[in-house]
């Protein structure tokens, strides 16, 4: 993937650090706080603050490594770039297609979690989640198809939205928080964390996906490591804080439940009605992380065409470079979930391992890629991340046969369309 490392792509240079670290926590902060949190928890127990913590620690050599890669390989590609610099370029197209996909199916997830909370604040039934999802991913893409410069702009309210709102739930939990709602702690041992972990990939994906617009930052070596580091304390602060409101308040325990715990808690603690509260806080919440992914895997998108991996069409840009096919090509997947919501009740806890897995596997390739590409502190720093994402491994059960069968069609396809 020669063409990946350079670029024909326009280079804007509208992101600052003002923006980078909206578009950072906006990617991260999304479905993962209002869900994920409930979810954990039934898997694990209290224990759940366990796999956060775990992930949050990961999430730190993670979140430089691919800061570096960026920083050092700006391109639309993010991980595929990385990994076609390091391995060749079947190693890209592979790592593109493993995040495009996972990214892709996140936009099914993120308005539907948008949709469970706004259908409960609104005594609505659960059957029109997707209904309400749809109007957020029309919504979010939309504001991609008018550029990332104007979404970079929302996205610095959104953001500043999101932790207000976060800060909120915790702040309202503490006086609900009992001691006795830890124990038993670790009710499903150590499968049940592990399980946890496993569906926290996602909540953290967004450290991969800004990558994918790192070409569109203004001075990236300097503003890409500060976002990053502003970022990673803000996200480890409200999931911590918002994961222990939901166990220590016991706010999960059932599918319904785990996709409202934000609710309940703030129902609970001001003893009144989310009607509207809920309602403006997942849409704030989902349409910030469905803007920024869209932006970021439609970029994806755009690099895997461009380099023969994908459709040809999808790298088509408007004259402001905006990859508006790819846009709309990400925004159909995510609808065609939400059709299946809609239609055969799936869930968030239904869908989410698979992104997860494949979250899981484009992380591994590119730490693996930084340790063979980077020397000296950069290359110990992509080795801790490496060694810890493998310890997570075990519990991903059969959900890891999925990232070789996609491998296997990607090339399969690829080494079709070559001849």
């Amino acid at each position: 993937m020669s063409k990946l490392l350079a670029p024909r792509d326009v280079h804007t240079g509208s992101i600052g650090l003002s923006q980078g670290v909206a578009l950072y926590v906006c990617a991260i902060l999304g479905a993962g706080v209002l869900v994920f949190p409930g979810q954990a928890a039934s898997l694990a127990g209290p224990a759940s603050l366990i796999a956060w913590g775990f992930s949050a620690l990961i999430g730190i050599p993670i979140a430089f490594t691919f800061a570096a890669l960026a920083s050092r390989f700006p391109d639309a590609g993010g991980v595929a770039t990385f990994a076609a610099k390091a391995f060749g370029p079947s190693a890209g197209g592979i790592a593109g297609w493993w995040f495009f996909i996972a990214g892709s199916i996140g936009q099914t997830i993120v308005p539907l979690t948008a949709g469970y909370y706004v259908a409960e604040s609104l005594s609505l039934g659960q059957q029109w989640a997707p209904v309400i999802g749809a109007v957020v991913l029309i919504t979010a893409v939309a504001a991609n198809l008018f550029g990332l410069k104007l979404g970079a702009r929302v996205q610095i309210a959104l953001a500043s939205g999101v932790a207000l709102i976060l800060l909120t739930v915790i702040i309202v939990a503490i006086p609900q928080i009992r001691l006795e709602n830890l124990a038993p702690f670790a009710p499903s041992g150590l499968q049940g964390i592990g399980q946890a972990v496993i569906v926290l990939f996602f909540a953290f994906a967004g450290w991969e996906a800004i990558a994918h617009l790192s070409a569109e930052f203004r001075d990236v070596r300097r503003t890409l490591p500060r976002a990053t580091l502003l970022t990673i304390l803000i996200v480890t602060v409200l999931y911590l804080g918002v994961a222990l409101a939901v166990v220590g308040t016991r706010s999960y325990g059932n599918p319904e439940l785990d996709r409202i715990a934000l609710g309940v808690i703030v129902g609970q603690g001001l003893n009144l009605s989310t009607v509207g509260i809920v309602a403006v806080a997942a849409t704030i919440i989902c349409l910030g992380t469905t803007n920024a992914f869209i932006a970021s895997i439609s970029r994806l998108g755009y690099a895997l065409a461009r380099d023969g991996w994908a459709p040809r069409p999808l790298q088509r840009q408007d004259r402001h470079g905006t990859p508006k096919l790819s846009i709309l090509t990400v925004g159909s997947i995510g609808a065609a979930g939400l059709v299946g919501a809609a239609l055969l009740g799936w869930g968030t806890d239904d869908i989410v391992f698979i992104p997860s897995v494949l979250v899981l596997s484009t992380y591994l390739l590119g730490t693996a890629a930084a340790v063979r590409l980077f020397t000296g502190k950069l290359r110990l720093l992509a080795s801790t991340a490496l060694g810890l994402l493998l310890l997570t491994v075990p519990f991903a059960g059969w959900h890891l046969l999925l990232p070789p069968a996609v491998a296997v069609a990607v090339l399969a396809l690829h080494r079709r369309g070559s001849r």
